[in-house]
């Protein structure tokens, strides 16, 4: 009786001891245990992809990270992990690895204040601030042509017609010559010189001539700029602000870096 009792305490300390590496592995194959952590970790890299990890999909990762350990073995067993290559490629992600972490960790260390953010809009807003322009213009390439489309503007010819018959910017000239709403500063400066220059529904009396040719320009309309809310911009700038202070720490580590 007391042999049996003994057989049977040990036996009950093994099953309990199975029972709590279970629960911290996923499967045992070909007798090397599969930890529950990589079905984590291959969670954690769907997530990062931008794909949600449903409750569904528990099922489709733990075979996932069972087929991942059965082709493993597979590989290793053929000596795969052991070629210069496979070595190479394994120091090449582990570089990877350590890099994104790295940057991961200094970005949660130093992010955009809200205070950075304002700043940045207010440069943005007084840079751009002021009058805009509604305009038409037909480009040409010879300062004859555009004297010819003055004229017969002049004698009633329309402005959108002879503009997808002639321009040569095949980007306004589709829509006759239709520049939509822009700021002076957004052309060059013989065209926004012309441009300021001229009343609303006008005309230039001249052709103008720039780097792309001779230009015919009418002034449609003017406003005052219309600015985007700081809350609509704020995550663009955030983003540009971050890829800024970045640049800037990259530019750090490589100047302090000693390379022979």
């Amino acid at each position: 009786m007391k042999k049996q009792f003994v057989l049977a305490a040990v036996a009950a300390i093994f099953a309990t001891c199975a029972t709590g590496v279970m629960a911290q592995n996923v499967a045992v194959v070909n007798g090397k245990a599969v930890p529950k952590a990589r079905i984590e970790a291959l969670a954690q890299q769907v997530a990062r992809s931008g794909r949600p990890v449903t409750a569904e999909m528990q099922g489709q990762l733990r075979e996932e990270v069972i087929a991942r350990e059965i082709f493993t073995q597979a590989a290793q067993a053929q000596g795969l992990d052991a070629t210069d290559d496979f070595k190479m490629q394994m120091e090449l992600t582990r570089q990877s690895l350590l890099i994104r972490e790295l940057f991961t960790s200094y970005q949660n260390k130093n992010p955009i204040t809200d205070a950075e953010i304002k700043a940045e809009y207010d440069k943005f807003a007084a840079a751009n601030s002021g009058k805009e322009f509604k305009s038409r213009h037909i480009l040409v390439e010879k300062e004859d042509q555009a004297k010819a489309i003055i004229a017969q503007l002049k004698k009633g010819g329309k402005f959108e017609e002879i503009a997808k018959k002639s321009s040569k910017d095949p980007g306004s000239g589709a829509k006759g010559g239709d520049l939509d709403w822009a700021s002076a500063s957004s052309y060059v400066k013989e065209f926004s010189d012309a441009l300021a220059a001229l009343g609303k529904g006008k005309t230039t009396e001249t052709p103008v001539k720039t780097q792309f040719g001779f230009h015919i320009i009418r002034l449609d309309d003017v406003r005052e700029a219309q600015l985007p809310k700081l809350e609509d911009v704020k995550p663009q700038i955030s983003q540009q602000l971050m890829q800024q202070k970045m640049g800037k720490y990259q530019e750090d580590l490589r100047s302090k870096a000693k390379v022979e």
